[in-house]
């Protein structure tokens, strides 16, 4: 209880924030992740008052933490081999080119390597969910919940307008219903938005897209742990100690096998769901409350045109290969 006792009242707070966003977003038809998020910067004061600090930054940690864990349980090896190796390996050189692109463009934006990897890898995988995941495991410093606030900000705008876009850009190359999926599937960043963007054209469709999106996000704790090996190598001779291999994966990479192997209830899978959606919510706000609004607003527009690049890329390259599956 001396544990979590001086955590209820920031943990009672993002709660609240989270319940709210997910209120508008049935209400609005938009994301409550965006909702949760701008909630959150909206609230940042709280973040300043002793008795929320820690519950806030207890959610931004570990329920975060939590909750991409619990992502595990969404994705199947068998969705992998049932989508066929050329989508699959179209699927892998997409992600790993967009983030060499993010890292390249935000040499040439006068922005940090990390923060390209970090829009690179919520615009390739899956993201909101995959931003917050990479930021999990990269060092801390005094500009990554900034840059962490503002990819989720960029990424989930752009994923709400390429719902809208997309099906009409199919319906204007005239790509048949599998072209149209794998499109969907394999361009839109957020989950949601490719489950609108499919039905919307036809249940196949969606079901294809769908499919195509969980492979993305199968792609995410691969992704996490080069970057972790990547890290670990680059502190071969330095004095810090190396970047720990995070228990979240570990648990994510188990659930994911359970789910793969073992034909479990589906009232556990959609619980499972639920509760990490609802964890992921609730720590976006948490992160916009322990953001400073004037840091987001001294940035400028590179952080958004370098998002808008990385999108404009990974569907360019999706397009361009489609004939050749």
């Amino acid at each position: 209880m001396n544990y979590i006792t001086p955590k209820l009242p920031g943990i009672i707070v993002v709660t609240i924030v989270g319940m709210a966003a997910l209120f508008l977003s049935q209400h609005y038809a938009a994301p409550a992740m965006l909702f949760s998020l701008l909630l959150g910067i909206a609230l940042s004061f709280l973040y300043e008052e002793t008795k929320c600090q820690a519950g806030i930054e207890f959610t931004a940690s570990h329920v975060l933490r939590f909750g991409i864990a619990l992502l595990g349980l969404r994705i199947a090896l068998g969705d992998l081999i049932a989508l066929g190796w050329k989508t699959a390996l179209l699927l892998i050189v997409a992600i790993a080119s967009t983030i060499v692109v993010g890292i390249l463009l935000a040499k040439v934006f006068g922005l940090s390597k990390r923060f390209g990897v970090l829009t690179g890898g919520a615009v390739g995988i899956c993201g909101a969910s995959a931003a917050m995941a990479i930021s999990a495991v990269l060092p801390n410093d005094k500009h990554k919940d900034r840059d962490t606030l503002l990819t989720i900000i960029g990424v989930t705008s752009l994923s709400t307008l390429a719902m809208i876009i997309y099906p009409i850009i199919a319906g204007l190359l005239n790509l048949d219903e599998t072209s149209t999926s794998i499109f969907l599937g394999g361009t839109i960043h957020d989950v949601a938005q490719v489950v609108g963007a499919g039905y919307s054209v036809s249940e196949h469709t969606g079901n294809l897209a769908t499919l195509t999106k969980l492979v993305r996000v199968a792609l995410l704790m691969p992704v996490v742990l080069c970057l972790l090996l990547v890290m670990r190598l680059n502190f071969k001779n330095a004095t810090d100690s190396p970047p720990s291999f995070p228990l979240f994966l570990i648990a994510f990479v188990v659930l994911m096998c359970c789910n793969s192997f073992f034909d479990l209830p589906q009232l556990v899978t959609q619980t499972a769901n639920d509760v990490s959606r609802f964890a992921l919510v609730i720590s976006i706000a948490a992160i916009g409350m322990k953001s400073n609004l004037k840091q987001l607003l001294l940035v400028g527009a590179k952080p958004i045109i370098l998002l808008l690049l990385e999108t404009i890329w990974l569907a360019g390259l999706i397009l361009l290969c489609l004939p050749f599956l």
